[in-house]
């Protein structure tokens, strides 16, 4: 050890009472200290020396070692010297270099402490003090006036034509060990001065300091990660600018950045919890928090309440949380994270309060360069592996990237209408099922693709079917329904006009590679494919995200499907494969054993007639409904009986959409519309 750094930090204080333990920035004086000589490349070890439990628990919680600081050594009257002294005698070892650090001082550089100590180990000096650099005309008092000190005032020259003189900030002395312990203090032989800027340069004695130290720490601390686990916003003033455009008819418009969108969709992905919280009641801010696929609280009296319920629900430490805000309303909440973050046109009182000040105003990419910041924080490595064994592979119930949709829960539920193969080899019917799933909402449409000769089983094969076309066997009517390369780049042409994602379900490796030519946005493991490993591990080698259907499955086949696929960008589906589905065979609790088996996003595929199992579904969260969907139930074909008709189809989704709107975010409230009855029928009593 050529280096050690002794931090004195005793828990008496005259102007700030436990002034060690005091927060700027959102970390203990003592803490700050710490992390600073941890920083610098020279210093080899790091000591606390303290008489007081709180401030050793700070101080090792920021990676020091401790020493106790004996009660003599503990007063007012004890000199910094001498708690250097008992510390370096309790840390063993015999370093060429000490350097006192002091807590008081909040914005140390670390590569000002390595400069200062490598002059020492260098030999150019024996004491380096760190100093600011002024040019200030300095003046005593004495008999009966003042008098100048540094200065003539009858002939003082102008600031360029003089020398810097320099001002002990007190933050660090890096001295020579064996110069220290000759001499008892801190000055001795050669010294000189370390320069430090002036925004580095705050020594916090009184509560005055202390608050031009907190205002300051946004500006002065370096921009970094914010590791976290969830970021909280206010909406006005932090995904605005803080205005609002109205109209002649009274209908309110705000401005946002279109970046803040992208940036949320990374951070959700990334298993990052988002909540927006706004005392406002604006159908503005629902619809932004709707786009951003975001949950919203608003119309709140409270934001601490709503806040901490919303904590306790998520089960997490508000410590791992960031809050964004930037008027008085928001102190509240900032106070209650670890993380308290401002915009930059804040409210100066918020500005204070906040560990970190964005550099982007509201409604111009503050929001996006939170998120930036919080993703900076994730390991590289926190992206799971496109496979590999299942129980390491993501983070829980993160949603999954399908399209331009998320997928996952507190994201709308995502409704495929599964034309598969009631197009009857018919492009025409095709574009008008299209048009079914559009018009009722649906997000996406799905097919099946095969490859006849490999699909069909042999036995199969030349088995006589009585068709539309005629009498043909059953492999010369698998080939005359198959769509070949013209009709899907027709399809994928007429999707995209029509606002829908579209992929299919491959039955065999060579499929795969047709549609992958075709770019779809996703595929699916039909219930039939699930022990079909050759076609699993092609579909974990596109690395696009799979939904992997479930109906007539055990859970050991599902968990070998798993550890081929993944669950990095898997989608699983409950299902059950008989035509059409009885109530008494849904077994619909089956979702949650599945979502907390893999930890990922489970949806339901139903072959039902009518919609109320489905519903049921999604009241037991299901995060995607897929029904397959018909022109007519009488048609021709095999799947069209256990379809829904265009009618069906759009109740199915509206109320899909009602219930959503009705499960909320689940953080109990008063709601605006209880007001009045409240008001008029609660009685208090004591």
């Amino acid at each position: 050890m050529r280096v050690l750094a002794v931090v004195p930090a005793r828990g008496g204080s005259v102007g700030v009472p436990l002034k060690n333990l005091a927060t700027v920035g959102g970390t203990p004086l003592v803490a700050r200290a710490v992390a600073s000589c941890a920083a610098a490349r020279l210093v080899d070890r790091v000591v606390v020396s303290t008489d007081h439990p709180d401030i050793a628990a700070a101080a090792a919680a920021a990676g020091a070692r401790i020493v106790h600081r004996p009660a003599e050594l503990s007063g007012g009257a004890a000199s910094s010297e001498s708690a250097v002294l008992h510390a370096l005698e309790q840390a063993g070892g015999d370093p060429e270099v000490v350097v006192l650090v002091q807590c008081t001082s909040a914005f140390i550089d670390p590569a000002d402490l390595d400069a200062a100590v490598a002059r020492v180990l260098d030999g150019g000096a024996d004491v380096v003090f760190s100093g600011l650099p002024i040019h200030e005309f300095v003046w005593a008092a004495g008999g009966e006036g003042v008098r100048g000190v540094n200065h003539d005032p009858a002939g003082r020259p102008r600031r360029q034509d003089r020398d810097p003189e320099y001002r002990e900030t007190g933050a660090f002395y890096a001295m020579r060990t064996a110069g220290l312990r000759e001499h008892g203090h801190r000055f001795f032989g050669t010294v000189a001065v370390q320069p430090v800027p002036a925004r580095h340069a705050v020594e916090v004695d009184t509560h005055e300091d202390l608050e031009i130290a907190r205002a300051l720490a946004p500006f002065a601390d370096r921009p970094g990660p914010l590791d976290v686990d969830a970021v909280v916003t206010d909406f006005d003033g932090v995904h605005t600018d803080d205005l609002v455009y109205v109209d002649s008819d009274g209908r309110e418009m705000v401005a946002v950045s279109r970046s803040d969108g992208l940036g949320v969709a990374m951070l959700r992905r990334s298993g990052i919890k988002i909540l927006v919280l706004s005392t406002e009641r604006n159908p503005v801010v629902a619809a932004r928090a709707r786009k951003l696929g975001v949950p919203v609280l608003q119309g709140l009296s409270a934001k601490v309440t709503a806040l901490r319920d919303w904590l306790g629900i998520e089960g997490l430490d508000p410590a791992r949380v960031a809050y964004v805000g930037n008027d008085l309303n928001d102190l509240g909440c900032m106070e209650m994270v670890g993380w308290p973050v401002a915009v930059p046109d804040a409210h100066p009182r918020v500005r204070a309060a906040a560990r970190v000040v964005l550099s982007h105003r509201g409604g111009a990419g503050a929001v996006r360069e939170l998120c930036d910041r919080v993703l900076a924080a994730r390991p590289a490595g926190a992206e799971p592996p496109v496979a590999g064994p299942r129980t390491a592979l993501r983070v829980k119930d993160a949603p999954v990237e399908i399209g331009r949709h998320l997928v996952g829960p507190g994201e709308p539920v995502y409704v495929i209408g599964e034309i598969g193969i009631n197009h009857n080899g018919d492009l025409d019917i095709a574009r008008r099922l299209i048009d079914v799933a559009a018009d009722a909402g649906c997000q996406a449409v799905k097919f099946q693709k095969r490859t006849p000769d490999i699909a069909v089983p042999a036995h199969q094969r030349d088995q006589i079917r009585q068709t539309p076309w005629g009498e043909m066997t059953y492999l010369e009517y698998k080939h005359r329904v198959e769509f070949g390369a013209d009709e899907y780049r027709q399809i994928a042409k007429y999707c995209a006009e029509r606002g829908l994602d579209w992929f299919a379900s491959p039955w065999d490796v060579p499929s795969v590679d047709f549609l992958e030519e075709m770019d779809v946005v996703a595929h699916k493991v039909a219930s039939a494919s699930v022990t079909d490993r050759e076609l699993l591990r092609r579909l974990a080698a596109t690395g696009k995200p799979i939904i992997l259907s479930t109906g007539m499955s055990t859970l050991e086949e599902i968990d070998e499907a798993v550890d081929v696929l993944g669950t990095r960008n898997l989608v699983i589906m409950h299902a059950t494969s008989t035509y059409p589905l009885p109530p008494e065979e849904a077994n619909l609790r089956t979702i949650t054993t599945l979502r907390d088996r893999y930890g990922v996003p489970v949806g339901y595929s139903g072959h039902e007639r009518g919609l109320q199992i489905s519903l049921a579904a999604v009241t037991l969260g299901a995060v995607t409904v897929e029904r397959h969907i018909t022109l007519d139930r009488t048609m021709w074909g095999s799947d069209h009986a256990a379809s829904l008709e265009p009618s069906g189809l759009a109740h199915l989704v509206r109320d899909i959409r009602v219930i959503e709107s009705a499960l909320g975010d689940g953080v109990k409230r008063v709601f605006p519309g209880e007001e009045a009855p409240k008001a008029r029928l609660r009685r208090v009593t004591v």
